[in-house]
């Protein structure tokens, strides 16, 4: 197997009984190493190279979102006579890939259990999706252990990104009975241990149970989708390099705010089912708890409220990508259009608050 991870995983020795365990059964192995947080077509072309220069069979993914996503993407690319590009959007993918295993490192993308593979451009800073059934792991691996000296600035940004998958999947036009149990069993459980995994990083149980909660979102918004949370998290990241899940904590209580009018009843059955509100209250008030609630859980992990690194030039061009990304591609509640987005990106940089 090539082994695709990041430095940083080596570093820190997490990838230590991998490399034990592949010993002990005389399995070969190489580790390829170049993933970056936002992982670049370079990178899976380097990792592609990688492979066949040392006669790889399979891959194993170790790490977090973008070590499994690049991975998915280096397996797509050696089975199929396509630039990474081309593969963009929906089932572009013709051939089956290599044995591919993920064992993800933390608890937000659910990428182990996703058709998705979210990579950058890195010469028109454009972070795009790839989204094909053939992505789909043949196996994955959830280990706590390997999270328990996750720093707590990750385990909160990767923890939203996971409740941001489970929220958007749930409030989108595409749920389904079995979509809407994930999405709700993830939100539970997040609302019930994120807060708690951040301040004890070495309790394995709680632990064990984010990492379930980001599997649980990623096998919801696989088949219901995401929504406009992404796709400005999308844009934010490609263009500044921003991490994934610290976008998706940081714009997923604006977006829900901008979209409460036409989402108010789900929001409302989300706090209901997480404990934060009685039935007393109307679903609106009940829908603004549960949004505060967000806001609060940021705030006590450190998360920031804005983005001051929007720069002016850019919110024109960023509101056209995210327009283009977040419908029709995505089941959003609400459609939102140019200059709500403009506004809302404005509102995300710290202009103004939202009651202005």
């Amino acid at each position: 197997p090539l082994i695709v991870t990041d430095k940083m995983l080596i570093k820190m020795n997490i990838i230590d009984g991998l490399i034990e365990s592949l010993r002990v059964n005389k399995i070969d192995y190489v580790v390829f190493n170049g993933v970056q947080p936002n992982p670049t077509i370079s990178n899976i072309e380097d990792g592609v190279k990688f492979y066949k220069e040392n006669n790889c069979d399979s891959i194993i993914a170790f790490g977090g979102g973008s070590s499994i996503d690049c991975a998915k993407v280096i397996a797509a690319r050696i089975t199929n006579k396509k630039d990474v590009y081309q593969m963009k959007g929906l089932f572009k993918i013709r051939k089956k890939l290599p044995y591919l295993v993920a064992i993800p490192t933390t608890a937000g993308t659910g990428s182990e259990v996703t058709v998705a593979a979210v990579i950058t451009n890195e010469k028109s800073h454009e972070k795009f999706a790839i989204n094909d059934t053939k992505l789909i792991p043949a196996a994955y691996c959830l280990d706590p252990e390997l999270l328990a000296g996750l720093p707590n600035t990750l385990t909160a940004s990767t923890g939203m990104d996971a409740l941001t998958h489970a929220i958007e999947a749930y409030i989108g036009w595409n749920g389904t009975a079995y979509t809407d149990k994930y999405a709700i069993d993830a939100i539970k459980i997040i609302f019930e241990s994120l807060q708690k995994s951040f301040e004890d990083g070495k309790n394995l149980t709680l632990r064990r149970e984010m990492l379930l909660a980001s599997n649980y979102a990623g096998r919801a918004f696989t088949r219901a989708s995401i929504g406009y949370v992404h796709a400005i998290a999308h844009n934010l990241g490609g263009l500044y390099n921003l991490p994934h899940g610290l976008a998706n904590a940081i714009v997923l209580p604006y977006i829900l705010e901008a979209s409460k009018d036409k989402a108010y009843k789900k929001l409302a059955t989300l706090a209901r089912e997480t404990g934060v509100v009685e039935g007393k209250h109307s679903d609106k008030d009940q829908a603004d708890v549960f949004i505060g609630r967000i806001r609060h859980m940021n705030m006590i992990m450190g998360i920031p409220q804005n983005i001051p690194e929007i720069r002016d030039r850019d919110i024109p061009y960023l509101a056209e990508r995210v327009e283009k990304e977040g419908n029709p591609a995505y089941p959003v509640p609400k459609i939102l259009y140019r200059k709500d987005i403009e506004n809302i990106l404005r509102i995300i940089r710290g202009d103004a608050s939202e009651n202005q």
